[in-house]
């Protein structure tokens, strides 16, 4: 069936939908009413049956979930609206090869249980660049990386998700853009800032249960309107519009005809959107940052039981990493052909994705504000104050991410998907070349990781603030930028910036004094298994900072009021039993223990080979 595109829709600008589109019927509504109160309930279920009266209560779930809703949480926090957008768009633009995004996250999630996550959990961390702080000393790559996460969580992440949600119930519902965002903003923040982790978690594997029973039946639908799979293929290669609106002006027929490459996921190193060196060499160093460097995602397996469990948790979202090929991707390819209906439940779905999405960011960058740098202003901060901090921290970041949403609507085209892997690879290969090396390579130090984090910063930012100036172009009208900065596709840039990292990092470093042993025990790979006490490079702060806190007054606990109470009670800041001193030390062995029993070891690493055969079967079938 061909079907009609207006420049407008092609520059990825959506039209106000007339009033017969919207949804208007009793059982769409249903469905949407559902939704909203089984998610509302589950949040209030898991924000008071946990403790959120501390740091590692509210920002770690006590380090307590089992393996099923940390994998759920885990494939929940990286699929939000913008995947449902961005898969379905790019895939109805140019083909299957924009899953390779997804596919080689199957690959880097048992790299995140097996390597990264023990060094994490041994070295007694909360946040990624508090490890750091433990691995190179020093305050500036602490700050540093946590302003970068911040940043990246508003340009990256929170923006995107929201745009590409608030178009679709802007579409869907008839709302203004910013209406619909200041909404979800609402919805999301209820249950984020008052239920902590453990209340994400739990809601995000419900919104998963959701978001993969919606999307099945979406899929099923689309497949059986389009006539199976082959009916599929041929359909979508001959999808081409019978009219193009706008009689002035001159479209390449690219921007409208079909790939000839469309059902293949290698591409040509050159034309190729998506070049197959990229996918090979550029996409896992982006991955690497994503899923082992990355507070929202990290945070989520430093919460589990034990290794095992996180491992488990890693392999199950690595499984469900690869559905999107068939859930979005291909959907999105069908909407070429047809357009669907079963609005309400593809309401829901976009909104379950949104959702757990959005409340993982904003738990992450509570996390990271409140842990890495609010306590560097305020030193002696109470656990309450702490506590009070992280929550309205939110508030600040939901206004500063409203403002950065029109900056996504220029860029790339309006396809989300390569605006979100675009600022990946520009940001991304920095950090993730100093958190291999810290880990891999016990020479370098903190000279080394900070000078090369700077210049990464430096090449990435050149780039991404002249395709922002510039634009990236559009089938209508071609980009202005200098072909020497934006001549070089994105995945390639990141394979560039990466290993220019890497040299500046180690040259540094050889040839400055390197990190005593002493100070490395088990914040490493080669000394992963040492038994000996470790000596924080920052213990003189450490001792100071304890003999400053160790003044404990006991004050007679004043009488709180029934209104006072229930605020507590509301925002976990309600006080806990507190822990004799043998108590606290067998809490905090358990907190940095990564042994696991021999029989769920074996288990697990089964499981991890046999989830590497599939994702090299898949790559092989659609190369």
């Amino acid at each position: 069936m061909a079907s009609t595109v207006s420049p407008s829709t092609m520059a990825g600008a959506p039209e106000p939908s007339p009033l017969s589109d919207r949804i208007q019927n009793a059982a769409d509504i249903s469905v949407i009413v559902i939704y909203f109160l089984v998610v509302m309930a589950v949040g209030l279920w898991a924000m008071l049956r946990t403790n959120r009266g501390t740091i590692g209560g509210f920002f770690l779930a006590g380090r307590d979930v089992a393996w099923w809703p940390m994998g759920a949480s885990l494939f929940a926090s990286n699929i939000g609206s913008g995947h449902f957008v961005g898969l379905a768009g790019t895939g109805a633009a140019s083909g299957v090869a924009t899953v390779t995004f997804e596919w080689t996250s199957s690959v880097m999630l048992p790299i995140l249980g097996w390597i990264f996550v023990p060094i994490y959990i041994k070295a007694g961390v909360m946040t990624m660049p508090e490890y750091l702080k433990k691995r190179f000393g020093g305050k500036r790559l602490q700050v540093y990386l946590s302003i970068l996460s911040l940043f990246i969580c508003v340009t990256l992440s929170i923006s995107s998700d929201m745009f590409s949600g608030a178009i679709f119930i802007q579409l869907a519902l008839g709302l203004d853009l910013y209406l619909a965002i200041f909404i979800l903003l609402a919805i999301t923040a209820v249950y984020t800032i008052t239920g902590g982790l453990a209340s994400v978690i739990y809601t995000d594997t419900l919104q998963t249960v959701i978001m993969l029973t919606g999307s099945f039946i979406l899929m099923a639908f689309a497949f059986n309107e389009v006539g199976g799979y082959e009916s599929f293929t041929e359909k979508y290669m001959n999808a081409i519009p019978s009219v193009v609106k706008g009689d002035n002006l001159t479209i390449n027929a690219r921007c409208y005809t079909p790939r000839a490459d469309s059902f293949h996921i290698f591409r040509d190193p050159v034309t190729g959107d998506i070049p197959w060196p990229g996918i090979i060499f550029g996409t896992p160093i982006t991955a690497l940052w994503y899923w082992c460097a990355n507070q929202v995602i990290v945070q989520r397996c430093l919460c589990g039981k034990d290794m095992s469990h996180v491992k488990a948790a890693c392999i199950m979202c690595a499984y469900l990493k690869l559905l999107p090929m068939f859930l979005m991707v291909m959907p999105g390819m069908i909407s070429r052909i047809l357009y669907t209906g079963l609005r309400g439940l593809m309401l829901s779905v976009m909104l379950a994705s949104l959702i757990s999405s959005l409340t993982s960011i904003f738990n992450s960058a509570s996390t990271l504000f409140t842990i890495d740098l609010y306590t560097k202003v305020r030193k002696q901060a109470s656990e309450k104050e702490l506590l009070i901090v992280g929550r309205l921290f939110l508030l600040l970041l939901s206004v500063v991410s409203i403002v950065w949403v029109p900056l996504v609507q220029v860029s790339q085209n309006g396809q989300l998907i390569h605006y979100t892997e675009s600022i990946s690879s520009y940001l991304g290969p920095p950090v993730a070349a100093v958190y291999v090396l810290a880990i891999f390579c016990k020479r370098v130090n903190e000279q080394g990781a900070f000078w090369g984090l700077m210049v990464g910063l430096v090449m990435g930012l050149i780039r991404m603030i002249t395709e922002f100036a510039y634009g990236t172009g559009s089938c209508l009208a071609a980009s202005n930028c200098p072909k020497i900065i934006c001549g070089v596709h994105y995945l390639y840039f990141s394979i560039i910036l990466f290993f220019g990292s890497m040299l500046v990092i180690l040259g540094i470093s050889l040839l400055t004094k390197p990190i005593p042993d002493v100070h490395l025990y088990r914040l490493c790979w080669a000394l992963r298994n040492s038994t000996e006490e470790r000596i924080d490079i920052d213990a003189e702060e450490k001792s100071q900072k304890e003999t400053e806190d160790g003044v404990d007054e006991d004050y007679p606990e004043q009488s709180r009021g029934c209104l006072k109470k229930t605020y507590d009670l509301f925002c976990g800041l309600q006080k806990g039993p507190k822990l004799t001193k043998e108590e606290e030390e067998a809490l905090s062995k358990k907190l940095t223990d990564t042994s696991e029993r021999p029989l769920w070891r074996t288990v697990v690493n089964i499981n991890a080979i046999l989830l590497l055969a599939v994702v090299v079967f898949i790559h092989g079938y659609y190369a």
